[in-house]
Parts: structure tokens; sequence; C-alpha cells
């Protein structure tokens, strides 16, 4: 099973902490091995890498651990590969431009029988069930939406594709236009909010921790999403299977008022 990691935050935040224990299961705690990706919001601009190398000895992923770069919305993923080539191409998270915005998705699970017809814009470059099923949902945000739709119109939208797409097999995605992070569950999901007071936490993964509270204010909230928690000192909240989440300013369907920031 392939490995997710999502941040969602209402102000510039860098994910080295959470990216440094999930970056160690691509190989060393855990045997995917297939490649590894990650994709970073700043305003409408993405920063984006992916290697065909394990994440957990990847000159790339190193990189990514030593290198604050700080966003409001991010998506990792660590590949465990069931359709298509171990190749650089099939690594997600796979990027589409939509209404004039970067569009990044990634995709833990095995669809079977899954061939849409792709007659639009959106076409993979891969041979992944999980390209195909990101262009799919792009083709049919299009069509169900003459133009760009509120967040809320966009969830209620992306609720009934997935549960067409999830016929076909295990679907648990992260998808990001840079304005919020959806987070999708059929099989294995869950999340933790950060917001004051701030505490201590200790990665599962890697012997390290950090006090959150000597690197935040009391405004900060972060939402962090993950297939299976990444730290052993917080509570995180398991996804009910089918359960689709909209974070936005590290709000999870709009549970903690955060302050509010402008792409």
């Amino acid at each position: 099973m392939c490995q997710l990691l999502g941040m969602n935050c209402n102000t510039p935040t860098d994910v080295r902490f959470s990216f440094a224990g999930f970056s160690q299961r691509g190989g060393y705690t855990d045997h995917h091995a297939d490649g590894w990706g990650i994709a970073f919001f700043e305003g409408q601009g993405l920063r984006h890498f992916v290697d065909h190398q394990r994440a957990c000895d990847s000159p790339v992923a190193r990189l990514i651990r030593e290198w604050p770069i700080r966003s409001h919305n991010v998506i990792a993923h660590i590949r465990k590969a069931t359709q298509g080539a171990v190749t650089l191409q099939n690594c997600h998270p796979f990027v589409r431009e939509l209404w004039g915005r970067y569009w990044v998705f990634a995709h833990n699970g095995d669809l079977k029988d899954f061939a849409p017809r792709l007659h639009g814009s959106f076409h993979p470059v891969g041979d992944t069930d999980s390209e195909r099923a990101f262009c799919w949902l792009m083709q049919e945000l299009t069509k169900s939406h003459a133009g760009t739709p509120g967040l809320e119109e966009l969830t209620r939208t992306l609720r009934e594709l997935a549960a067409r797409v999830a016929r076909h097999g295990t679907f648990n995605f992260l998808l990001s236009n840079g304005q919020a992070l959806w987070a999708h569950a059929s099989t294995k999901l869950c999340y933790v909010v950060r917001q004051h007071p701030f505490s201590r936490a200790h990665l599962a993964d890697e012997d390290l921790a950090v006090n959150f509270a000597e690197h935040t204010t009391p405004s900060d909230c972060v939402a962090v999403v993950a297939t299976t928690a990444l730290t052993t000192d917080e509570q995180w909240t398991p996804f009910a299977p089918g359960e689709l989440k909209l974070f936005v300013d590290g709000a999870a369907d709009g549970v903690r008022p955060c302050m509010s920031h402008k792409p």
C-alpha cells in the first residue's frame, strides 16, 4: 500500500518534521521502494519534485528534509507499484492545470477495470490507474461546472465523483488546488490538527521530536493528513470509509476557525 502525506495550514509552514518520518517509510521502516514525490504550493506557484528511487535514501528527498520550504498546502506520496512500471512518469503526485490553477493529486490504492473514456484536455503521461483517475476527475469537474465553483460546491461534486471511482477498488487520495486540501478515504487515512496550545511530538519512524510551541504563534493552525499516524504522542483522527474531508486554513470541514490567508 502506498503512503500519503498532506498538510494544510493558515500560515506558510515547512513540512520538514513530518516529511523526515514519512520518507523513512520509503524503503527503511516500510517496503514502499518504488518512488516518491512531493509538491508545495506557494501562492499560485508550485514546487514539484519526484524521484523513482527509494525515499529513504534519495538525494532529492534529502534536499527536501533539509530545505525549509514554507507552504499553505503540501502533498507527498511514497509509491508501492501495483499498476505501471517503476519510472519517473509514474511517480505521484501528478499535476494538471484547471481554471487557471495548478491541481495536485496523489493516490493510494488499486483500481480494477477502471478505463473511462478521456475525451477532453486531460490524458495520462504514464500508465498508472492513479493518473488515469486524476485525469477523469479533472475532466468531470470541467463538465460539471461552467465556471470556477466555490470550495463547498467543489466538495459536493468531488464527493459524488470519488464514490463512482471507489466502486473499482481502493481510492484513498489527496487533492489540492492551492486554496484547500481534499482528502478521501476508502480504507485507511487519518489526520491531526495542531493548534494553540502547541505541544511536543515524537516521530513514529525516526528518533526525532519537536516542541511546536517554540516554532509557532498562538494563531497558527496546521492540519496534517497521513495514511497512518506519523507521531506517537498526538491524537490522530481516523477517516470513516468513503469519507471526503475539506481542509481550509488548517481547519477540517470548518471545525476550527483559523485566520484566513489570500493566496
